[in-house]
Order: structure tokens, then sequence, then C-alpha cells
């Protein structure tokens, strides 16, 4: 599978790769042995030449390379990652595309004019020592509670590794205070969380929300929605008092009824994990064709994942609506190089050794391929690590690239989740559906119960990518009026662990 005319690698489609001397049919001959997904060279390469893939240099040989032979990852030196000072600027904004107009989802309307796709029952908590006992409520609400009300989808523990031991003054500190602000208030829970806390904590209540945050006093403030640990007698009042307040709040949350609902009131995250050299030609492009038509519809779409945009972002500052839209993007890559140097680290500490036994020989492949995901329509805003998105259109949400930050940070806004995967994960959010797609239809078949969409079919000719983008954008419309994702099914949750770049005390 060759993706443009100046790549001189394509990758290998055949689930069981091919063997030495297998011939195609444009006469190139493989000279050994290739797995499904890795590369063969289709013309020879001379050391120090480019190796292109995506119509754009992944790197340079560090040997002659024959054609038909397995390019593999320690054959390639990565090139430097785009100069930020001399990135062009809001060049080439896409002419909005048509809006696509009449599709609507089945959904809860909040009162802070946000839409739910789900009615759960949040029990937001300000510090992580709350977590088990908050957990074993969960568990017993879940169990003894819930079953009178039917119209509620479940209850949430919001739990979190943060709200002590912190240097909560320090600058650093915005990131998941803020994020842990918007999480708790977050559309599947109406806006109206319980809050559990300690007491002794440095993330009080009070500074969770204070007035600043929203401009008044917030109703989950109010003594009967705040339970604090150390004003109870001994952990069975504490569960019981929780079990109390949960009550009150699950019979205003059984009156909840869905009603039709624009699809401009969604807003939808996307992102990648566990990614292949197909995530880049099969799910991934599928992704942001479906990205696309939600943008027509009105709707919000989220892409993040600095390192996996980082090498990329010389093709997204030319898409930018605006000059000013460019520079903060800039602005965020900018601010992560310096957090990597930071920690001496840099972006070569990306890919995982499971990206690699997919095919992805370094981070600049990976990226090329990551940014499918954002489709073709202009990027309309950038959001730094743990804001609020309010704006319409494509944005990028600034988060690390694993998949349990990058989620948790972009539940700061999402209320529905896109997830690709080539070699596969379980992953799942509680607070969000999460709909996964395959880049491989084998693997789509091996895990038969994980994966809700296949987009494998595109690599082989069983499917466009169009008809692929189609029936995922309809599948969000599905799952985002009730329709279950297998992570659903399973009750997979990771846990939320909000970005701190700030020190620890």
């Amino acid at each position: 599978m060759r993706v443009h005319a100046r790549d001189n690698v394509a990758i290998i489609v055949n689930p069981e790769g091919v063997a030495a001397g297998a011939e195609f049919p444009d006469s190139l001959t493989a000279r050994e042995a290739i797995p499904q997904s890795h590369k063969i060279a289709l013309a020879a390469i001379e050391p120090g030449q480019p190796v292109c893939r995506y119509g754009e240099i992944i790197g340079y040989a560090r040997r002659a390379v024959e054609p038909g032979q397995w390019v593999r990852e320690e054959m390639i030196e990565a090139p430097a990652a785009p100069d930020l000072d001399t990135l062009p600027l809001a060049t080439r904004p896409p002419a909005p595309l048509p809006p696509l107009e009449g599709f609507t989802f089945e959904g809860y309307r909040n009162a802070d004019g946000s839409y739910g796709t789900r009615n759960i029952l949040g029990l937001a908590t300000t510090v992580q020592c709350v977590a088990p006992t908050v957990e074993y409520a969960a568990r017993r609400i879940r169990a003894e509670l819930l079953p009178r009300f039917p119209h509620v989808d479940d209850v949430v523990a919001v739990t979190h590794p943060y709200g002590c031991g912190v240097a909560i003054e320090a600058p650093g500190a915005r990131i998941p205070v803020r994020t842990l602000q918007h999480i708790s208030l977050h559309a599947n829970l109406s806006g109206q969380p319980l809050l559990v806390s300690l007491g002794c904590e440095k993330l009080q209540p009070a500074r969770l929300f204070p007035p600043a945050f929203a401009g008044q006093a917030l109703p989950v403030l109010e003594a009967a929605n705040v339970i604090r640990l150390q004003d109870q007698l001994g952990f069975a009042e504490t569960v019981a008092a929780i079990l109390r307040a949960a009550e009150l709040r699950l019979i205003q949350l059984d009156r909840r009824r869905r009603h039709t609902c624009p699809a401009a009131g969604l807003v939808v995250g996307l992102q990648c994990g566990g990614s292949d050299a197909f995530s880049g030609v099969t799910c991934n492009p599928a992704v942001g064709f479906a990205a696309d038509l939600l943008v027509r519809a009105g709707a919000t779409v989220l892409f993040s994942e600095v390192t996996e945009v980082r090498d990329a972002v010389h093709l997204l500052t030319p898409r930018a609506a605006t000059p000013n839209v460019a520079r903060a993007l800039i602005r965020e890559m900018r601010w992560y190089d310096d957090y990597l140097a930071l920690g001496q680290a840099d972006r070569s500490a990306n890919p995982t050794p499971g990206n690699k036994r997919g095919g992805l020989a370094n981070v600049v492949e990976k990226a090329l391929g990551s940014i499918a995901k954002a489709g073709s329509t202009a990027l309309m805003d950038v959001a730094s690590h743990g804001e609020k998105v309010t704006g319409k259109g494509l944005i990028f949400a600034a988060t690390p690239a694993s998949d349990f930050i990058c989620g948790t940070q972009q539940l700061a806004s999402m209320n529905l989740h896109i997830f690709t995967t080539g070699e596969g994960t379980p992953y799942g959010l509680s607070l969000v559906p999460v709909l996964k797609v395959s880049s491989r239809t084998a693997l789509a078949e091996k895990w038969h119960d994980l994966i809700d969409l296949d987009a494998g079919g595109i690599a082989t000719g069983a499917k466009s990518m169009e008809e692929v983008g189609w029936e995922i954008f309809h599948r969000v419309l599905e799952v985002a009026s009730g329709r279950r994702t297998w992570s659903e099914h399973w009750g997979l949750g990771n846990a939320l662990i909000p970005f701190n770049p700030g020190p620890v005390t």
C-alpha cells in the first residue's frame, strides 16, 4: 500500500506478510520475508537519501537500501523536527465545506447550555486520599440504589491522584486544577456532581471552585452537596452520608429524559493508541473524514497529543483559520519542547515498542499518520492543557500523547470519544462513551468484543475511506443517543490522570 506518488516505501497489507521472493504486480520482488504493516523499499535508496512516506520525509537512509528490501527502524535516521520559527502562518486555510443540516442525536440538555450523551451521577473528589472510600460508596450505590432509578445510566467516582502533597501555588498546578474543575462539572454529570473532600487537603472545595471560576457560587458547593470525611463519625457513617446524598441526587437525575438535540451539541475528542503503520492510511483518515462531517454539522472536534503532532506541525499551521491560531499552535509545541528538555528527554521517547512492532519507524512517521484524524477543515482554535473548549469546528486541545492523560485532559470538554488503534487496547473512560476503531481487520476479528468499528477494509479495497467515514459519523450519532460501546458493555474505565507538570512536595 503506497500513500503518495513521492513515496519510495510502501507497507505490506497481506495479513501473513510476504515471503522472500514474492512478486508484486508492478514486478517488484521481496528480497526477504516482510511482516504485515512493515515497509518495503520501492526503489533503491542511497545512504543519506530521504525515505518518504505520506509524501513526506520520515528519515534518511543510514545505509544503501535495495528495491524489495525490508526497511526497518534501525536503517532510518530521523530528521530534525520542523523549525517553529519559520512555519507558515494561516497561508492556506481551507474554504468552509457545505453545511450538513438536519442531523440530530437523542441527548440531555443541561442548564448551562451543554449537552450530555449520558445521564450519570458523579461523585467528584478533591484529593486522592478519599478515592478508595468514594469508589467503595460508588459500588454500594450501583448495587443498592441505582436499580430503583432506571433513567440514570451509571454512578461514577471521579477519582484522581492529585489534590495534596503538591505545590498548589506553582504555575504548573493550574493545569491539573482547571482540568478537575471542568471534569467535575462534566456535561454527562449534568454539571451537578456531589463533591467528596477529606478536609485537610490543599485542593479545598472552595479552591477547586472559587467564585471567579464561574462568576458566582456553584450549587456543587452548597452544604447538601459536599461530604467532608473528617466531619464524619467513622467509615460506616461516612459511606452512609454519601449514600444519603446520592439518593437525593438520583431522584433528580431520574427525572431527566433524552430529547432531540442538534448534532452541533456534540464535542467529540479524537485519540489514537497502540498505533501501527496502517493507522495513518485506514482508521485515522476515516476518522478524519468523519471529523469533517461533524464539523459540517456544526459540532466541535478535538484532536490532541502534542508529541504526535510536533513533527507534522508544518502541515497544520497553514490550515489555521488565522495567524493568531497558528501562533497558538506553535506556542503549545514550544512549551512542550521546553517541558521535555527540562526532563532531559526529547521526542524520540515516542513511539512505543508496540508501535515499532506494528511497522512505525519513528515519531515522524507516527505523527504524519496521527494528524490524519484532523481531517481537512480549517483549524479554528487552540486550547492549552486542561482548558475547556467553547468554540465550534476543528480545535487542537493540547495534551501529552499518553492515552490516559490525553483522555483525562480531553474530558474537560468532550461528551464522546473516538479512539483508533492498530495493536489493540481495552482502554475506556467512565464519563463518556468510547467508540473504538481498528486499523486492521485482523485486530477487529481477534478482538470482536472490544472493537466497535473496523477500518481495515480500506487497505484491502473492500471499503472506501469515505464509506467508513460515513459509518463512523452515523455510529457517533447512535452512540450519543444511547447505543452502548463495547467499553461500556464491559464497564471499562481507565483511571483519570490529570497532567501535572508542577512540583510534588
